[in-house]
């Protein structure tokens, strides 16, 4: 059974493959229409038959996934701390020289299938020769930089964005808002200020992305999605159904804390000190939707975000590192432990809200 990490790598991936193979039907159908379906160049170009059309889209959307793969498993991490520019620069040559080879691969096998014959028939590496010398290679080529490009701009976006916020924009889930159930957590560092002037600017930064870094996989492991980064605050949300699931909420913050333990030589080796942080949990109904002028952003809108938030704040006056309510805690399926802290009337708000400690032990 496949994690949730491999569930949404494979989602990251599959895009890549849809638009290599629409943006190669949109190439296709624009020399059909201009050739009459004519091969012009039958020495260097492989006549358009079904088996042909078949084998190209096949191979096409396999060397869009594999762009993708390559994307998501080994490229995104090298080129993190590169500019913009140099990242789409040297990503591009990369996958440039990767097409030459899979030209050389592929074309003698469409070669062999439109002539009906064995790809080692001096006949199909004689055409394999001419294609790479002639005009047809290079519209090839340009077609494959073309794919290339909206394929860097599609992953530079999601990377950006987040890849379930951009695919909420392109499907329009919440251009008209709507009410949904969720779960948030407000997850803040303790002590930021004095770790800030301890640091300095640039390796306060730094420590912030190791810091999120370790985050990263248990809130994919647990399902949830980031809302926003706030500093040294981070937003994490999910669906209400998902985060009871499992009490995967719960376990987010714990396998969280996991990790934290686990790399805090490696903070205090490039930091000298290592992060410590507190949470707040709550669930209720948000407004969910597209908001902005200058620019589009999917917000959440509700009175369990200023709930959350002011829960969170009560955890140093509790000596708590997890404090949940107890609307919360009531709808999980499986128990945790707790510690009662009352009933506390919240700023702002008229009536109160029971809240817990969630003991980690």
């Amino acid at each position: 059974m496949l994690s949730p990490k491999q569930k949404r790598n494979i989602s990251r991936i599959i895009p890549f493959g849809i638009i290599w193979l629409v943006t190669g039907w949109v190439f296709l159908l624009a020399e059909t229409v201009a050739t009459g379906n004519q091969n012009l160049n039958p020495d260097s170009a492989v006549s358009l038959t079904i088996p042909v059309f078949i084998f190209a889209s096949l191979a096409v959307t396999s060397v869009g996934l594999l762009v993708g793969l390559i994307e998501l498993v080994i490229l995104e991490k090298r080129f993190r701390h590169y500019s913009f520019k140099r990242k789409v620069g040297y990503k591009f040559l990369i996958y440039l020289l990767l097409m030459l080879v899979i030209q050389a691969l592929f074309f003698p096998i469409a070669s062999a299938i439109e002539l009906n014959t064995s790809i080692l028939n001096q006949q199909i590496w004689k055409k394999t020769l001419q294609f790479f010398q002639s005009i047809v290679f290079i519209n090839t080529m340009f077609q494959i930089s073309f794919h290339l490009a909206i394929s860097l701009l599609y992953a530079a976006i999601s990377e950006n964005l987040g890849h379930q916020v951009m695919f909420n924009f392109f499907t329009g889930k919440y251009h008209k808002p709507r009410v949904e159930e969720r779960i948030f957590m407000f997850l803040d560092m303790k002590h930021s200020t004095a770790i800030a002037e301890k640091l300095g600017h640039i390796n306060y930064f730094n420590f912030l992305q190791q810091y999120y870094d370790v985050m990263t996989d248990p809130i994919i492991n647990h399902l949830g999605e980031v809302y926003q980064y706030i500093g040294d605050e981070v937003v994490v949300s999910w669906k209400q159904e998902q985060g009871l699931n499992k009490n995967h909420c719960i376990e987010c913050f714990k396998e969280i804390a996991s990790s934290m333990n686990k790399t805090r030589n490696l903070f205090h080796q490039n930091f000298g000190i290592s992060p410590e942080f507190k949470a707040g949990m709550h669930l209720g109904a948000v407004t969910t939707g597209e908001i902005g002028a200058l620019k589009k952003e999917i917000v959440f809108s509700g009175d369990v975000l200023n709930t959350t938030a002011r829960i969170q704040a009560l955890c140093n006056e509790h000596d708590a590192s997890l404090i949940i309510s107890e609307e919360l805690k009531d709808q999980l399926p499986q128990e945790i432990t707790t510690r009662d802290l009352g009933a506390i009337k919240l700023k702002g708000k008229s009536q109160s809200t029971n809240i817990v400690a969630v003991e980690m032990g």
